[in-house]
């Protein structure tokens, strides 16, 4: 199957020194990107793109601030090409998904991250919700979505969008309390998509024994079960044991063994969305992604899984859609 990914210089304005997340991530990133692969350019998203899932009174107060370099929250900067680039991360994410829907595997390497950003709040890094808005404009031609972050920290804001909702999977594995405090495994959605948000959050420590568990388990039956049009990945890789930002166990090939269950399950191309991962290994994970999408299939370490993962997955297989 065609791969390609999409990248652009635009992605290097939304930038403050020091930050955590600053445009020297992409140093890492961009080293994991394979030779011989397709190369697209970034895609602005409009205005109605974002208030599928932004309040207008969202995006116009992010246009207006955008005017010097600020903080939004403890941790949230913004600068004066804040818009404008956020404006391309979300359009990105909408091209990694329309390229996926056309039959072709694609992770937009973007930034800033989204999968925190609320429909009338920017928090945790994000602006605007790109694996959201990515979302909703798949829901304008086709069916049903499934979106399945593996981040470190839950994806908040991608939950409050479509928490309601039955044509949207969420289905989340994360660093039980870390931040943003929230991705319980009661959490499961409410009114029409009571059932369709699936939270698996794991105690410090998790090894790929542990998300294997959880996606072997959980989320692949669910997915499978679902039967999306498309599927969107909101790719984290702060689960990397050499990053600082949480407390998990990951090894970068693991990230292609997960890429890969997807892929096998649900023989649809994916579109991958760049969210956290700040660790020195990055690009080595990134790099197992590629390997993954372009059929490499790799077999994960014998670990057992923890009693703690075990409770989870117990959980989790009670939630039945309504």
């Amino acid at each position: 199957m065609k791969c390609s990914v999409i990248y652009g210089d635009v992605f290097a304005r939304h930038d403050m020194d020091l930050h955590a997340e600053s445009s020297s991530r992409f140093r890492t990133v961009l080293g994991g990107v394979p030779a011989g692969l397709r190369w697209r350019d970034p895609v602005r998203a409009s205005v109605a793109d974002l208030e599928r899932v932004h309040r207008p009174q969202h995006v116009r107060w992010i246009r207006e601030i955008s005017n010097g370099t600020r903080y939004l929250d403890a941790n949230t900067y913004i600068t004066p090409h804040s818009f404008d680039v956020a404006s391309y991360a979300a359009g990105s994410a909408c091209a990694a998904m329309e390229r996926s829907l056309d039959g072709e595997h694609c992770f937009a390497l973007v930034r800033p991250p989204g999968h925190h950003a609320e429909p009338d709040r920017a928090m945790g890094f994000c602006i605007f919700n790109n694996a959201g808005v990515a979302a909703a404009k798949a829901l304008e031609a086709v069916d049903r979505v499934a979106i399945v972050d593996w981040d470190l920290h839950h994806g908040n804001g991608t939950q409050t969008i479509f928490y309601g909702s039955d044509r949207v999977l969420y289905c989340s594995v994360h660093e039980a309390d870390a931040f943003p405090k929230t991705g319980w495994v009661d959490e499961i959605g409410s009114g029409p998509g009571r059932g369709y948000t699936l939270n698996a959050p794991l105690q410090p420590g998790a090894t790929i024994a542990d998300y294997l568990s959880i996606f072997k388990e959980v989320f692949i039956p669910a997915i499978i079960r679902f039967r999306p049009d498309v599927v969107i990945v909101s790719a984290g890789q702060d689960p990397l044991f050499d990053d600082r930002r949480g407390h998990m166990n990951l090894e970068p090939a693991d990230f292609g063994v997960l890429t890969g269950l997807l892929i096998d399950a649900t023989d649809l191309p994916l579109a991958l969305v760049l969210e956290g991962g700040y660790g020195p290994s990055h690009g080595r994970a990134v790099s197992h992604i590629f390997r993954a999408l372009r059929g490499d299939r790799a077999e994960p370490g014998d670990r057992p899984v923890r009693r703690s993962t075990q409770e989870v997955v117990g959980i989790l297989k009670k939630v039945r859609f309504l």
